[in-house]
């Protein structure tokens, strides 16, 4: 569909939408019953009446007569908050783009495709759980429910719909699992990254960029050339995992998201540290933002199932919450799942690569890429032995595949949560985490009966002979054993300490260290903090981890403060800088100024120049230093830095800089700086780009002030151009383990997917000012919160 079309069909669909969808709410449509905040719906599939009770934080209560019904119900429910979003996941993940937004997207669709699930399906749903198929299936029913109850209300359609000249698409129970590339993945990025690194300055420089854990040092495999790599190796792979993007109808070149700032917090606390002498759990998993929120909460109730929490709003289940017995939050584990494989290609047959001293044929798939207004396109897929084929560089007659765990079976990620939100003890719940596949977590675990734990989980290779930093040649000297059994992973019940925190740290037991697991991990200084907090507090309450979850004291501040104590300057301005850090709490608060200037030092100057200093080859390729060995190197010099005055100078120098750039873009006087006039959170809906400036101002949510770094526990990853935040805590949750009602939780910017919904902006604020709503659990007290009711019949 051409940029005429588009801007066509947008008029055209603007005038349908608007009428139906303004002032309509959440209950558009749904027949009326004699109070306005009562509604019920005919709803196909469903056996018996479900009850849906909707409380004022726009968190849905699924009661039903069996658990057919309850997944149905929140399928429906679903498609009923936020069917574009879940629509559009599904088309990006099955490569279905073109057919409805048209051919400029016909290279996402084939990238994307690559990367489906193509195995056996009946060893699929048996690595889940036994009844996963089932539960795909009525939950993808419900989805379809709504769907037809949509074509018999056709004034409904959600906006978003109209304004791109479409309409949603069925769903079968296999799109579930079959779409991987939504998952969270490492490490081919960071080996194509590192391979650049040894091109310009060999591969130890690249330490400076991605520092590694345990201590380690690489070298390049035999027959890989770092300097072979071309520029464009990964554009099919980024496309294949980058998010739908939209200018007026046309695909653009986005920054694609780096895992590595993708990360989160939790921790559980034994009763013994608690004031109540129950246990807590808390949990603020850290996503990219974007409206609606990638995590939706809701309660699903039916005989032998009572589990509420967030869950992606495309898939079943409960991912992060609590059972009633049970409760659960995850974390990344930065396990390394993914390898970049060269080939030598057959100068006759370039469908052939060598492999053990011979020529092994690849597997080429054809398939039919639907085009909106156009003729279909056929497409080919290429396959080796390792998978998908992303690119061939003719010159030199090589090829370039990506083996990764997640195209196994039991990978789609997030989905194994449907096994283990129904453990009842830490035995079922170690069980239900062995065949955890996808994204690589942290679970940690408490119980009503006062037992906290840890549990990671991930598909594990066993690489041999190779340590996965590098790309490899895919000649069968490189090769996988396997993988590791969940029971080959650490795990921890009931620790003296009385508490475990997860924050994607380095966190393996030195008796498996020597798993090959992976060695790049996110920097401690979260998990420092957190653990600072929570050893001195023998009497943790609900608003203790509330107040930590929303803690921006930096130790990476902390400690560059303390360097600038041996440190002065007879400028006038960098006197000025230095007063200021030199008094500052290394609080990153959004009305302070001295974390104003200590970020744009940090991140924009002090960073870079010392990539500069230190591996002034491979300066124009490291955008950043890692921040460990940066704060490693200034406290003890002599491995990057020839010595302390060398260092010195480098602090004063930046310094000066970074106080000249928040001068200019903060004004000259110093006091009224603030951080959150140049860090935001702003919550941008999927398709914003292709909406005009009225739908812009309708779909979008902020900028808000926004406080923190990528390195305090209320994480906020930024981009250096705008300041603007990428990632963060989206979502919050502590919860009180047997005193449920009393357990709180905030969503960002809201629960519903429809902006003329109360529930689609309200909760912004009070996540921004690091306020909580109850999680009502017992029936009682979600009535006394209950602000709709619908009823779902079977039709």
């Amino acid at each position: 569909m051409g940029v005429d079309q588009v801007r066509f069909s947008r008029r055209q669909g603007l005038v349908a939408a608007a009428v139906g969808i303004a002032g309509a709410g959440v209950m558009a449509g749904a027949t009326a019953d004699a109070a306005p905040n009562r509604a019920h719906y005919r709803v196909r599939g469903l056996r018996a009446p479900v009850e849906l009770i909707v409380d004022r934080y726009g968190v849905p209560h699924i009661y039903a007569r069996d658990e057919d019904d309850v997944f149905l119900a929140q399928g429906f429910n679903a498609a009923r908050e936020r069917l574009f979003q879940i629509d559009l996941w599904r088309r990006r993940g099955l490569g279905k783009l073109a057919e409805v937004l048209g051919p400029d997207y016909v290279p996402q669709d084939r990238a994307t495709r690559l990367f489906l699930y193509r195995g056996d399906m009946d060893v699929e749903w048996a690595r889940y759980s036994p009844d996963a198929q089932r539960i795909a299936a009525r939950f993808t029913a419900g989805i379809n429910a709504y769907l037809d109850w949509l074509d018999e209300h056709p004034e409904q359609l959600p906006a978003e719909f109209g304004v791109l000249g479409y309409r949603p698409d069925r769903w079968e129970p296999a799109d579930v699992v079959r779409i991987r590339s939504h998952g969270l993945t490492r490490n081919l990025t960071s080996e194509v990254k590192r391979a650049r690194v040894a091109c310009a300055a060999g591969v130890d420089a690249d330490q400076v960029r991605q520092g590694l854990q345990p201590d380690h040092r690489t070298v390049v495999p035999d027959g890989f050339d770092p300097c072979a790599l071309p520029d464009d190796v990964l554009e099919v792979f980024d496309l294949a995992t980058q998010e739908v993007e939209f200018a007026e109808g046309r695909i653009r070149k986005s920054v694609v998201r780096d895992p590595a700032t993708e990360g989160s917090n939790n921790w559980v606390i034994s009763g013994e540290r608690t004031a109540t002498g129950r246990p807590i759990l808390a949990n603020d998993p850290h996503r990219a933002y974007s409206a609606p929120s990638l995590r939706y909460l809701a309660h699903l109730s039916a005989p032998g199932l009572d589990v509420i929490g967030a869950g992606e709003p495309a898939l079943p289940g409960i991912s992060i919450g609590h059972n009633g017995t049970v409760a659960f939050g995850l974390t990344i584990f930065p396990m390394d799942q993914e390898d970049l494989y060269v080939y030598e290609l057959d100068p006759a047959d370039r469908r052939r690569y060598r492999y053990q001293g011979g020529w092994e044929a690849m597997s080429v798939l054809r398939e039919q890429v639907e085009v909106r207004d156009e003729a279909a396109r056929t497409v080919e897929l290429a396959f080796t032995r390792h998978g998908p084929v992303i690119h061939v560089d003719e010159q030199r007659n090589l090829a370039y595949a990506v083996r990764t765990a997640w195209l196994e079976p039991g990978m789609s990620p997030y989905f194994g949560s449907v096994a283990y939100m129904r453990a009842r003890n830490f035995d079922e719940f170690t069980r239900a985490m062995r065949n955890w596949g996808a994204p690589t977590e942290n679970q940690v675990y408490a119980d009503v009966d006062g037992n906290i734990g840890w549990v990671p989980g991930g598909l594990a290779p066993k690489r041999v002979g190779y340590d996965g930093l590098l790309p490899v040649p895919g000649d069968g000297r490189y090769e996988w054993d396997g993988f590791r059994s969940g029971d080959d992973l650490p795990r921890r019940l009931n620790p003296a300490e009385g508490f475990i925190a997860t924050a994607n740290q380095f966190n393996l037991p030195p008796e498996h260290q020597g798993l090959g697991l992976g060695y790049e991990w996110t920097n401690p200084f979260r998990h420092q903090r957190i653990v600072e907090v929570l050893s001195r507090q023998r009497r943790h309450t609900i608003a203790d981890s509330q107040q930590l979850q929303n803690d921006q004291l930096s130790i990476p501040a902390r400690r560059l403060i303390a360097l600038l104590s041996g440190v002065d300057s007879g400028e006038s301005d960098l006197r000025r800088a230095l007063r200021m850090l030199r008094g500052w709490d290394a609080v990153e608060a959004a009305d302070s100024g001295p974390a104003a200037l200590f970020e744009v030092w940090l991140s924009k100057h002090l960073g870079p120049g010392f990539v500069r200093a230190a591996v002034p080859k491979a300066a124009e390729i490291i955008e950043d230093a890692d921040t460990l060995v940066l704060l490693d190197e200034l406290e003890n010099p002599g491995r990057w830095l020839p010595d302390a005055a060398a260092r010195d100078r480098l602090l004063l120098d930046t310094l000066r800089s970074a106080y000249a750039e928040v001068r200019e873009l903060l004004g000259r006087g110093e006091r009224t700086w603030k951080w959150g006039e140049l860090q935001h959170s702003f919550f941008q809906h999927p398709a914003s780009a292709a909406f005009n400036a009225v739908d812009r101002a309708r779909f979008d949510v902020g900028p808000l002030p926004r406080g923190g770094s990528p390195d305090t526990v209320n994480q906020s990853s930024y981009r250096t151009s705008d300041f603007r935040q990428t990632n963060g805590p989206s979502f919050r949750m502590v919860l009180d383990v047997g005193d449920w009602d009393s357990s709180v939780a905030v969503n960002t910017p809201g629960q519903s997917g429809d902006p003329d919904d109360p529930h689609y902006r309200d909760l912004a604020e009070r996540w921004r000012t690091g306020e909580y709503f109850p999680l009502a659990y017992s029936r009682e007290a979600v009535e006394s919160i209950a602000e709709r009711w619908v009823q779902l019949l079977p039709a």
